[in-house]
C-alpha cells in the first residue's frame, strides 16, 4: 500500500483535520459530488474534507470496501448511511513524487444518495464558516 493511502486512512480514522495539513499540496484541487467546478487550493479543500469527515461518519458508518492502487493514483470504494440512505462511492486520489495528494475526486451512487449528501454537506460547511463580524 502506498504511505499516502495509509497516512489517509489514519486521517479519516482519526477523523482530525490537521493531518491533512502535511497530506495535500498546496494547489491541490478538489471535485464535489455536488459543487459544479473543481475547488483549488489547500485551504478549501481542507473545509470540504472536514465537512465529509462529519457528515459521512455519522452515527459511525462510513467504510472504505476495497481500493486499487496504481502508481501515484488509488481508487477507493467506501459505503455510509445519511438520514437512512445507503451511500456508495469513490475517492479518487492522486498524489505527487513529493507524497503530497494534488487532486481528489469524489463520485457517489444512487440520485438519492447525492441529493442526501448535497443537503448534508450544506448544512456542514455553514457550520463550519467563521462567523462574520
Amino acid at each position: 500500500m502506498s504511505s499516502v493511502i495509509e497516512r489517509w486512512h489514519k486521517v479519516v480514522e482519526a477523523q482530525d483535520p490537521s493531518g491533512l495539513a502535511d497530506l495535500l499540496a498546496d494547489d491541490v484541487v478538489f471535485h464535489s459530488p455536488v459543487v459544479h467546478t473543481p475547488q483549488v487550493g489547500k485551504a478549501i479543500t481542507t473545509l470540504y474534507l472536514s465537512a465529509a469527515f462529519k457528515t459521512l461518519n455519522e452515527p459511525g458508518h462510513f467504510t472504505y470496501l476495497r481500493e486499487l492502487v496504481d502508481g501515484n493514483n488509488a481508487v477507493l470504494e467506501f459505503q455510509t448511511v445519511i438520514d437512512g440512505i445507503t451511500i456508495n462511492g469513490i475517492d479518487m486520489i492522486q498524489w505527487n513524487d513529493d507524497d503530497k495528494i494534488v487532486d481528489f475526486k469524489v463520485m457517489v451512487r444512487p440520485l438519492k444518495a447525492v441529493n442526501a449528501i448535497h443537503a448534508a454537506m450544506g448544512r456542514m460547511l455553514d457550520a463550519l464558516k467563521p462567523a462574520k463580524a
